[in-house]
């Protein structure tokens, strides 16, 4: 080998297993000795809506002239026990997001956007405070596992009862909420110790299957008279067992919540590895109720990953009654801001790609209980963010829903959509682009 001859070598090269953010992780665990934990929902990219695309009417099918021919968005839920069903103006409610996760103020100006624009908002764990109720027109009360919170009185002020089985981020799991956010005011709400980590149930205490949750039905329905539709919420798990199963036990409403939907605090390792993409999941839910003859009779409502109008004309179009947004409505009130990306920044994060909900710093002073960072949130203001992004996602689905000749959001079907992968196609069970091809069917 010559004098002159020298090593060459090749480019430093990541792997795709360890990449840079699981070589971090391992960094950080063989530090700490704990589990990573954040809010949000599942980021690791998943077959979703994207995948889809709508026919849009042409010879075969008109599409309806926009400013004389109707396309109505209203929906009615629980109108098959209910005395009182609700009728919403538009096809998406705010999920549960609790009052201790957020602020005063953040759930103030959920129910205030909602309210503007004649759709529901949802209390989350922890109970209702005079706030929520008072800005909302229409509220559901959630039952978590947990009870925290859980007041009879205000079972019977609210418009609908959600009972919480599971969420889309953690089927099977219990959530967190940290000292530094229970408050005073919190844990007067939740009767619980301030300052003290609290760590929810992953199952109710008293039933454990559904004949148990039929009785617990039986009895919510004693205490308000009737009157109040029931939800039942699950997890994106086994979509199709459990929605037949919730509605033997009785459900009016069954909530169906992906893995890319939020969460306030679980486990890192929770929230990416466990549970269903929506998209996988709404086609074997809408089969169960089909094959009961219970599909429009038991309305069925999607979360997890919805974003804009086309998601949620996929979702209706899939068999779906309405859908449903928690990390949207976040965003749309200010979470994540880009002029807030310094302060983020200061905290470990950048906007964008802030989930450190638990530690209660939020700039934005949405997902915090500081007082000082509570009172940048203008809960009016919000509110109309909200309400005009709500009325977006709306107008957006009614546009899909008119190219595709629809009078009503609802008629949209799985016949208007194609899919542009293998996977997304099997899942939706639609055929795939350009093809009449379903795989599976």
């Amino acid at each position: 080998m010559g004098a002159e001859t020298r090593w060459v070598h090749t480019p430093p090269r990541y792997s795709a297993t360890f990449d840079e953010h699981s070589i971090a992780e391992i960094h950080r665990a063989a530090a700490t000795g704990i589990y990573d934990i954040r809010g949000f929902g599942a980021k690791r990219k998943v077959p979703h809506f994207d995948d889809l695309l709508f026919l849009g009417a042409s010879i075969s099918r008109y599409p309806l002239e926009g400013y004389r021919e109707k396309c109505a968005t209203d929906v009615m839920l629980g109108t098959r026990f209910a005395k009182k069903p609700i009728h919403l103006r538009i096809p998406i409610t705010i999920a549960g997001m609790s009052f201790g996760s957020l602020s005063g103020q953040a759930k103030e100006a959920l129910g205030r956007g909602a309210s503007i624009m004649g759709t529901s908002t949802t209390t989350g764990d922890g109970g209702m405070t005079e706030e929520e109720r008072q800005s909302s027109k229409t509220l559901v009360y959630q039952m978590l596992p947990s009870r925290y919170g859980m007041n009879p009185d205000h079972l019977r002020k609210a418009d609908a009862i959600e009972i919480v089985v599971g969420q889309g981020a953690k089927p099977g799991g219990g959530g967190m909420l940290l000292g530094q956010k229970i408050s005073k005011r919190v844990a007067e709400m939740r009767t619980l110790p301030e300052g003290i980590d609290q760590r929810s149930a992953c199952r109710h205490p008293d039933w454990t299957g559904p004949d148990d949750l039929q009785i617990k039905i039986e009895e919510l329905r004693e205490i308000t008279d009737w009157e109040k539709p029931i939800y039942i919420k699950i997890g994106a798990a086994r979509p199709y067992y459990d929605t037949a199963l919730a509605v033997k036990a009785g459900a009016d409403v069954v909530v169906l919540d992906g893995m890319q939907g939020g969460t306030a605090a679980t486990q890192e390792v929770f929230i990416e590895h466990v549970g269903l993409p929506i998209l996988s999941a709404i086609r074997p839910a809408v089969q169960a109720l089909q094959e009961l003859d219970m599909h429009r009779k038991v309305q069925l409502i999607v979360s997890g990953g919805i974003r804009n109008g086309a998601d949620v004309a996929k979702a209706l179009a899939l068999g779906a009654d309405a859908a449903s947004i928690g990390t949207a409505a976040l965003i749309a009130l200010g979470d994540n801001a880009p002029h807030l990306d310094e302060e983020y920044r200061k905290i470990g994060s950048r906007a964008g790609a802030y989930d450190d909900y638990h530690e209660g710093r939020d700039p934005a002073g949405i997902t915090t209980q500081d007082p000082e960072l509570m009172q940048r949130f203008d809960p009016v203001a919000g509110g109309r963010r909200l309400a005009n992004y709500l009325s977006v996602l709306t107008l957006e689905t009614q546009t899909i829903a008119r190219a595709c000749g629809k009078s009503h959001v609802h008629n949209l079907e799985p016949e208007d959509l194609v899919a542009l992968t293998v996977e997304s196609a099997a899942m939706a069970q639609v055929p795939l682009a350009g093809t009449n091809w379903i795989p599976g069917a």
